[in-house]
């Protein structure tokens, strides 16, 4: 775009800026989205300047834009969700105690090479299982049976740990 053609989209966006703003407030009802829909108008606009400028109707071409930003930020999959009074129950409390960490750690080491590297990489990682074969390479059946065969040796030991002797 060369400065003439800047120029020229800087008045007509400066011209109409106010109107846009309220329009695409009167679409969704919210001036900071209203703010982001108009700022991602004028992103649009500047780099298809050229088809812009030579349309029959640029301010018609800059409401379907706008109208088009608003429903492509309807469909983002975070406008479906919706704000709790109180977060779920993770069913579990990850380990964020120095010694819950030192105790995995631990746990870990009493394993062997493959099956601590397995147990790391699905489930620290959270690799599937075959990104987990290929890394190691070595067969999914393999990965499948040595994580198996981890967790239940990691069950073992902690339940071992756990219990009074």
């Amino acid at each position: 775009m060369d400065r003439s053609e800047e120029d020229e989209f800087r008045a007509f966006v400066g011209a109409r800026m106010e109107r846009w703003r309220r329009a695409a407030y009167l679409l969704c009802h919210d001036w900071h989205l209203a703010d982001d829909l108009v700022a991602t108008v004028a992103g649009k606009l500047y780099r298809h300047w050229r088809r812009v400028s030579t349309a029959d109707n640029p301010d018609a071409y800059a409401q379907r834009v706008l109208t088009t930003a608003w429903i492509d930020e309807r469909r983002r999959p975070w406008r479906r969700e919706h704000p709790a009074d109180e977060l779920p129950d993770p069913g579990w409390t990850p380990p964020d105690r120095a010694g819950d960490r030192e105790q995995m750690v631990e746990l870990l080491r009493q394993l062997g090479r493959r099956q601590r590297a397995v147990v790391v990489l699905r489930f620290y990682f959270d690799r599937s299982i075959e990104e987990t074969a290929e890394l190691l390479g070595i067969s999914a059946g393999t990965v499948k049976s040595q994580s198996a065969r981890a967790l239940e040796l990691l069950r073992a030991l902690s339940l071992a740990k756990e219990s009074p002797r």
